[in-house]
């Protein structure tokens, strides 16, 4: 996005949707974090009111550094598997420090026989992990995550010069079952970009194409995304925000441009409208799984985008398509991520160390494994689990 265009779609947030009932108090984080520095004293979301947004000729040509610092608990107990040997997984916040997020540690405790990190580095991922004997009882955990975030940006106007590893790259153009990139996703790829040859105007391209034919549907089912083939071969472009970030992802790859989606969980309030974000402070965030995405172009790196928000914020408040507010929201959603939102990996098919089972497309909820078999938080019947953010900056 240019730096014009950011200004000014800036000074219509604002409008986009009324203020939040509560907000955070925004101070900047520790410029050097420590991994093993102890969590400070928990505070509640922040009970005054947002910094009043300065209108886009005053704001400056990067925004101001605003580092917000959460305290992520997750608790989980396991029903109905007392006498059997028992495993679970929990993915964690990315753990590559990156400009708009950083993992400052973990601490955690329960009945387990023993638990531990380890980390995925070829999907730079990092996965808790606890075992209980077949005597535990039942299973309890709890975990503390203390994570950082701010806002993302890409702008188009500055290049830079590192450059992606070759591995990675090659494995974001890779098809498998639930992304393909061949047949129908290329000829659709190819059709939408046409004889566009900039890898940033190709991207932008499937990015209008996605918010303009998919849909954003709450009532579907799972949280990991569909077979993007079989959505298309449909011709029904229907599902949640893995499931169009994952239509991206394929057709971006179907045209030769790196993509991975990234499985996150919203935290915070949204400044832009109530249903991208978390409006009660404390609430229960088990069911705020959200899934984003980001493409690779020469010169510019990792590019942000996020097309089901615009779908969801559509569907949330009945815009139209010429709606002055979806139009702010589609180009600003280019290029923009709003870290009200923790980054928790980009995995597909993932294989969950110490189990002979098959893998799961995607690790974006705890999974438990017992010797009847394995089965994930939406099993509630077997499955208690509850996740929390808190604002512990200031």
């Amino acid at each position: 996005m240019k730096r014009r265009d950011f200004l000014a779609a800036s000074a219509v947030l604002p409008l986009l949707a009324s203020p939040p009932a509560f907000a955070a108090k925004k101070t900047p984080a520790k410029t050097t974090p420590v991994k093993t520095t102890p969590a400070k004293p928990a505070k509640s979301f922040a009970a005054e009111a947002p910094d009043e947004p300065r209108n886009a000729l005053s704001l400056p040509d990067e925004p101001l550094p605003q580092w917000r610092t959460y305290d992520i608990a997750s608790t989980i107990a396991l029903k109905k598997v007392e006498s059997q040997a028992t495993r679970v997984w929990l993915p964690l916040a990315q753990y590559k420090d990156t400009p708009w997020q950083r993992s400052l540690g973990h601490r955690w405790q329960g009945n387990f026989e023993n638990a531990g990190i380890y980390r995925d580095p070829v999907a730079e991922m990092e996965v808790f992990y606890a075992d209980w004997k077949a005597s535990a009882g039942e299973p309890q955990l709890h975990i503390v995550s203390q994570v950082a975030t701010q806002d993302r940006h890409f702008d188009i106007t500055r290049r830079i010069t590192t450059v992606e590893r070759n591995e990675v790259l090659r494995r974001c153009l890779q098809s498998s079952a639930q992304v393909p990139n061949d047949g129908l996703v290329r000829r659709t790829a190819e059709r939408i970009v046409g004889r566009i040859k900039d890898p940033v105007a190709q991207g932008k391209a499937i990015y209008d194409w996605v918010v303009e034919n998919a849909d954003f549907d709450p009532a579907q089912p799972g949280f990991g995304g569909g077979n993007i083939g079989a959505m298309l071969d449909s011709g029904r472009l229907v599902g949640k925000s893995a499931d169009i970030a994952l239509l991206f992802v394929a057709l971006c790859r179907g045209m030769g441009l790196p993509a991975r989606p990234v499985y996150g969980l919203r935290v915070d309030y949204s400044r832009l409208f109530g249903g991208l974000g978390v409006n009660v402070p404390g609430a229960d965030l088990s069911q705020a799984q959200h899934c984003r995405a980001e493409f690779y172009a020469p010169g510019y790196g990792w590019i942000p985008v996020d097309p089901s928000d615009v779908r969801k914020a559509s569907l949330d408040e009945r815009l139209s398509n010429s709606d002055p507010k979806r139009v702010v929201l589609k180009k600003l959603l280019f290029g923009f991520w709003e870290m009200n939102w923790i980054s928790l990996n980009a995995a597909q098919d993932v294989e969950l160390r110490g189990t002979a089972g098959k893998p799961v497309p995607a690790l974006l909820l705890p999974h438990a494994e017992t010797a009847a078999g394995r089965f994930d938080s939406q099993d509630t019947e077997r499955f208690s689990y509850k996740v929390s953010a808190r604002r512990v900056d200031g």
